[in-house]
């Protein structure tokens, strides 16, 4: 019989959450068996045990966070309980040999450790340092939260089998922070289906009219930047005096209405669009006529170590970007981007009216964009990474046997 998978995502909602989509679909595909326990989405994802590609999906109820940290409190209490009951029912049904849990919360390992002494295997699937998102959302939060999230990051390192980084630099924090052997970690980037990132004839009507157009795509939450882009257009406009430029915001989060209300009150509205979540034909048509593309999260203790999904993306699609000075953001992005100097959003105008007036270097950024994620970042290399990792897993398991 083969291998059964239990993966258990909390942050959104399944196959909406396309890195865990991608992860379950290849593990399918490599004759596993696949489960997910995520929570419902607010307007997808509504069914409550499904399955899709042959991936059995179990979903429960689930509101986000408001306010402060008790907001939090209470959302990971709520999926922490839910999650419990539903790997305990999967359990009931069927052996399962892994858990696979995707933070955050780092709370997780708790679900991992009821069906251990059943034999099943803890993989810690590493998507957020969950003590710098705080960090970064509630910077005057306390040293308590801080050092609780680390005993928690702590506590779910120590009990994994193995551990999956998304980069490097997660990768270290593993070895670092949670003293593991560089054996037990193994770097599977997010990365694009290039599939899904196909290059379509521009659509000038996007342009609104205007000569130019720029892109974002992505999450608009309170350290995603969408702030500072709206205030470097406005630079854009009123210090540099181009008026040339329409701008589409691709994408929501608990932000999105505070982007919208920040667009007008700097006077953006006949500037810029929000479009909200939209279909991939769109991405695809909007990203193939901009002509730069926006990637403005901040410089904070999260971001300048996290892999930006929407900068793989861009260069997917061949598209030049702008991008604040951000560790993992260079070493994912090369000379595809402009960088400007961490958070200085006249810089990031300046980056923007840079790549506008050169269309030869707007060409050759992004074809060096397209080339490097062909060869190293697209999702067919981490999809190699991963099967071999789970391929080692269970081949350790063996051998001790």
């Amino acid at each position: 019989m083969s291998r059964h998978i239990l993966i258990l995502v909390e942050n959104l909602s399944v196959p909406f959450d396309r890195r865990v989509w991608q992860e379950s679909t290849a593990l399918v595909e490599a004759g596993y068996r696949v489960t997910v326990i995520s929570p419902m989405g607010t307007t997808q994802d509504r069914e409550p045990d499904v399955t899709i590609d042959g991936v059995r999906i179990l979903r429960y109820p689930l509101r986000a966070a408001e306010g402060g940290p008790l907001g939090y409190l209470r959302e990971y209490g709520l999926a922490l309980w839910h999650t419990t009951r539903l790997a305990l029912r999967v359990r009931r049904e069927d052996r399962v040999d892994a858990v696979h849990a995707c933070n955050p919360p780092d709370l997780l390992f708790l679900v991992a450790a009821l069906l251990r002494p059943v034999g099943a295997k803890f993989v810690f699937d590493h998507h957020d340092l969950v003590p710098e998102l705080f960090l970064s959302r509630f910077p005057r939060g306390g040293q308590v939260l801080y050092w609780a999230t680390r005993l928690l990051e702590r506590l779910t390192l120590a009990t994994a089998d193995a551990v999956i980084s998304t980069n490097e630099s997660y990768r270290r924090v593993a070895l670092e922070r949670g003293h593991l052997a560089p054996e037990r970690v193994t770097v599977v980037r997010s990365a694009p289906d290039l599939s899904r990132f196909v290059r379509r004839d521009p659509d000038p009507s996007l342009r609104r009219g205007k000569r130019y157009l720029a892109a974002y795509l992505g999450v608009m939450g309170p350290q995603d930047g969408v702030d500072y882009a709206l205030r470097a257009l406005a630079h854009l406009r009123d210090g540099l005096g181009r008026d040339d430029l329409h701008c589409i915001f691709m994408g929501a989060g608990d932000a999105f209405d505070d982007m919208v209300a920040l667009s007008e009150k700097l006077g953006l509205t006949d500037t810029v669009e929000f479009t909200g979540r939209v279909p991939d034909e769109f991405v695809q048509r909007c990203l193939s006529t901009a002509d730069v593309c926006l990637a403005p999260d901040p410089r904070n203790p999260l971001n300048d170590v996290s892999t930006m999904n929407k900068v793989v993306e861009y260069m997917a699609m061949g598209r030049p970007l702008v991008s604040f000075e951000l560790v993992e953001s260079r070493v994912s992005a090369g000379e595809s981007a402009v960088y400007a100097p961490a958070n200085d959003e006249s810089a990031f105008a300046a980056g923007i009216d840079e790549l506008l007036r050169d269309p030869r270097k707007r060409h050759r950024m992004g074809e060096l964009g397209r080339a490097r994620v062909e060869q190293q970042l697209s999702w067919e290399t981490s999809r190699r990474a991963l099967i071999d990792f789970y391929a080692r897993l269970f081949a350790v398991e063996r051998v001790m046997r």
